[in-house]
């Protein structure tokens, strides 16, 4: 049995300096209660903790390492880069590669901006549709995240088209009113929010699969159909790919769907899981940007050298050896069918949903397509679930409403040992 007592000690030192002891909400354990597991290295698909207990990881740090922690190609680039400092704050070349690359794997764009994460990509996103398209507002989906940006802090009120409400203290009203909620999976929805914001709404903003209420899947015809909204409306199309991006395949959600976007986000993969984001989209919309435009957005650290070969590296690796796509998704269809299995031989309401190499387990039997389905997940469940698989070597996201990110480094064998701790710990949330 695994002993903590490092992670411990560490989690109430934290907790004197560092709000709540954690950098990251999801990170205390508030979820599934305990104490926080404090990581000190990682390779592959193993993560060691402070106490040198090893875990089967199934976070790949919220996605971008596809291929594995401590990847070998991509830690020798860091190391050769880095020699030559860590940041200019003036052009390099490697931005030029970085750019093309992403270019020639994504389909429909043609310029990329480089920023410092997800949240600020997704917030440039709109701040451009905003000055692109000349209005305010904009639609995003309940249970959808797209970072911590003041405007997308806002939950949905009752009703269709009601303006939402601010989700966080230090978020205005006047905020929260350019902010319009739809429902997950619900056109209809969709179409009177934009019926009663006629000529008002500048952007539709989306995770084409749904990462923060569990993996959740658009329903077949759903994404097909914004696009059409939007073409008719004149509104801009934004999939928010900071968690699919360069994991479905090589163009992302717009590949794998078929459907077309106006403006794409991108999150921490193009660095490699280093601190870094992106947006892009065709030539007629990126040129409202600054300098070329008057929509404004800049930092020191976009385009920092050392994000820049990490991502170009993994990027490299992904785009010449495509079949890690594939294995990733066959591996993650082996994963489910096993949990399939011993849930199915548990007592337990269950739904599994997968896309790739995306995946999450629900412990409801309703039917998950949205963040009110998501929430019927018993609560109760899922941090025993958490708890017992943890002592067994294997680490889940510490929340339900999180999907799991395989990377390639897992084996089969380590795939066998989490469904063999699965059927253990189903067995032992019975006692």
């Amino acid at each position: 049995m695994h002993q903590y007592k490092r992670s411990s000690e560490l989690f109430d030192q934290a907790q004197q300096y560092i709000p709540g002891g954690v950098n990251s909400p999801v990170r205390a354990f508030k979820s599934v209660g305990g104490t926080p597991v404090f990581i000190k290295k990682a390779k592959g698909s193993i993560l060691t903790d402070e106490d040198d207990n090893e875990y089967i990881d199934y976070i790949s740090s919220w996605g971008p390492m596809i291929l594995g922690h401590a990847h070998p190609t991509v830690i020798k680039a860091i190391k050769d880069k880095v020699e030559h400092s860590t940041s200019f704050g003036a052009p390099t070349q490697l931005e030029i590669e970085i750019a093309k690359l992403i270019v020639d794997m994504v389909p429909n764009i043609d310029k990329v901006r480089m920023v410092n994460s997800g949240t600020e990509a997704c917030m440039s996103a709109i701040r451009v549709a905003r000055g692109y398209t000349g209005r305010n507002k904009f639609i995003k989906f309940e249970g959808c995240y797209h970072g911590h940006s003041d405007s997308f802090l806002i939950k949905a009120g009752s009703g269709a088209s009601t303006f939402g409400e601010p989700n966080s203290p230090g978020v205005t009203p006047g905020t929260a009113n350019d902010t319009l909620t739809a429902k997950y999976n619900d056109i209809e929805n969709v179409r009177q929010v934009v019926a009663d914001n006629k000529g008002e709404i500048s952007a539709i903003i989306i995770e084409a699969i749904a990462g923060n209420m569990g993996c959740v899947l658009p329903k077949k015809g759903f994404l097909e159909d914004l696009r059409q909204i939007c073409d008719e409306e004149g509104i801009l199309l934004i999939f928010d790919e900071v968690m699919s991006g360069f994991r479905l395949g090589k163009g992302g959600a717009q590949e794998y769907f078929g459907v077309k976007a106006d403006l794409v986000t991108f999150g921490k993969v193009i660095g490699g899981g280093m601190p870094v984001g992106a947006y892009a989209g065709p030539d007629e919309i990126m040129k409202v940007v600054s300098p070329v435009g008057p929509v404004y957005q800049a930092g020191t650290l976009s385009g920092n050298p050392i994000a820049m070969i990490a991502g170009y590296t993994l990027l490299t690796e992904l785009n010449e050896n495509p079949q890690h796509f594939t294995e990733l998704a066959d591996k993650c269809e082996y994963l489910h069918k096993g949990l399939d299995k011993v849930l199915a031989e548990s007592d337990f309401a269950y739904k599994i949903n997968r896309c790739g190499s995306m995946i999450s387990v629900f412990f409801t039997d309703v039917d998950v397509v949205d963040f009110d389905t998501a929430a019927t997940a018993n609560n109760e469940l899922f941090p025993k679930f958490f708890h017992e698989m943890l002592k067994r070597g294997i680490y889940l996201p510490p929340s339900s409403f999180e999907s799991y990110f395989l990377s390639n480094s897992l084996t089969y064998e380590m795939l066998d040992k989490t469904i063999q701790a699965a059927k253990e710990s189903l067995e032992a949330m019975k006692s």
